[in-house]
């Protein structure tokens, strides 16, 4: 047996034999109750699956749920009920809003081969990575300002298909923190602090420099120059200078402007929207794109959508991530597309990570993808290693022989 235990909780006792008895077939140890007390003190430091059903007599799942948050319980957590989709699917967001981390649900009544499936999926599933910063480690900003002082930032880059050729159409730059002590540092850990520093212009300009000078030549020899997407912060877009710096530097790296796309947020949009729209303009006239990401997460984009001369919108990774799993999330993924295209602009679909996303969003006329399906982000050499074999291996498969039906 495996050092993993799933915890289930149902007011049906049958039930929580099922349970116990699919979970041990499969070599995990199972504690199943009916009782809230026991399971709430059943969680130990080898839980790795908790199984709650929603509707249960005295204390219900969301009750449940309510006080595995106050424990800041980091356990997957699946949902099981005979409720609507609608309710279960909202279930999950409240999960999610407390902290936990819910995978899916199992709507009653469900049959043993779906819940073997989803033990299997679970044993499956690999271990998340430990951060290389320990979440304790607390980053000082004199280290942030020496870091934008030395440029100690790299690029890795995540490359953007297009759906319906296969080809790679565009490389989108993530910048990273090559620490001294703590190793490579995620912008979610430094970009926050770096903007109430007042030094995210900065960073912009290395970046923005370094993804010019990294990808100047790339597809020269064969033709193909995919885009170069970079992010753009609220700062530079209430900048009135800011397009004209950003043309002189795209000049100066001897590329089209139409090869960059700047990614713009609703945030950025929200800062001071007189000047935004005056740099956003003015930036479309200078010819690079414009691209909003993170579509469907704020409250009141949509307001703003026709007024924005963007070519690009991006659906946010969760809603492609949950799609297969929640019946609104593929409304939402279907309707952007649809917005999308009705404002004339292109549609990218982000975390795209399993071949049943990509022909859902195939199915939906998504024009670029782009995720894990294909890539991972990897630093400029080895992006370009990836895109030399990518490009055999896309060849070949175009080359194969159709067979006979």
């Amino acid at each position: 047996m495996t050092d993993n235990t799933i915890l289930a909780i149902d007011d049906d006792e049958l039930i929580c034999e099922l349970i116990s008895a699919t979970a041990e077939a499969k070599g995990l140890r199972c504690t199943a109750t009916t009782e809230p007390a026991v399971f709430l003190n059943a969680i130990n430091a080898d839980t790795s699956l908790i199984m709650i059903d929603l509707m249960m007599p005295n204390v219900d799942g969301i009750e449940l749920l309510r006080q595995l948050g106050k424990q800041q319980c980091k356990v997957e957590i699946v949902l099981i009920s005979g409720v609507g989709t609608r309710i279960l699917e909202t279930a999950r967001e409240l999960a999610q809003a407390h902290g936990l981390s819910a995978v899916r649900h199992l709507k009653k009544p469900f049959r043993i081969a779906e819940l073997g499936e989803l033990l299997e999926s679970h044993m499956r599933a690999p271990i998340a990575p430990v951060s290389r910063l320990k979440s304790e480690s607390v980053i000082e900003d004199a280290e942030l300002r020496a870091a934008i002082e030395s440029d100690q930032f790299v690029l890795h880059y995540q490359p953007q298909i297009d759906i319906a050729s296969g080809n790679v159409v565009g490389l989108e730059a993530l910048v990273r923190w090559q620490h001294p002590e703590h190793g490579l540092i995620f912008p979610d850990r430094f970009i926050g602090r770096l903007e109430e520093l007042g030094l995210i212009d900065q960073l912009g300009w290395i970046v923005a420099r370094r993804g010019l000078a990294e990808t100047s030549g790339l597809g020269r020899e064969n033709g193909s120059r995919p885009t170069l997407s970079l992010n753009a912060s609220a700062s530079s877009l209430s900048d009135l200078t800011f397009p004209d710096k950003m043309a002189v530097l795209i000049a100066e790296y001897g590329i089209s402007p139409e090869r960059v796309i700047l990614e713009i947020t609703e945030s950025a949009l929200l800062q001071d929207l007189a000047h935004t729209l005056d740099v956003l303009t003015r930036l479309r006239m200078k010819q690079m794109q414009l691209s909003i990401d993170d579509f469907g997460t704020g409250y009141s984009m949509m307001q703003h959508l026709r007024n924005i001369p963007a070519t690009e919108l991006k659906i946010e990774k969760a809603f492609v991530r949950r799609m297969h799993d929640t019946a609104s999330d593929r409304v939402v993924v279907r309707k952007t597309i649809e917005i999308g295209h009705e404002l004339g602009m292109k549609v990218v679909a982000e975390g795209v990570e399993t071949e049943e996303q990509l022909e859902f969003l195939r199915a939906n006329g998504c024009d670029i993808a782009q995720g894990y399906l294909f890539s991972r982000p990897l630093p400029v050499m080895d992006s370009f290693k990836w895109l030399a074999s990518y490009r055999s291996r896309l060849s070949a498969a175009k080359d194969a022989p159709i067979a006979n039906a």
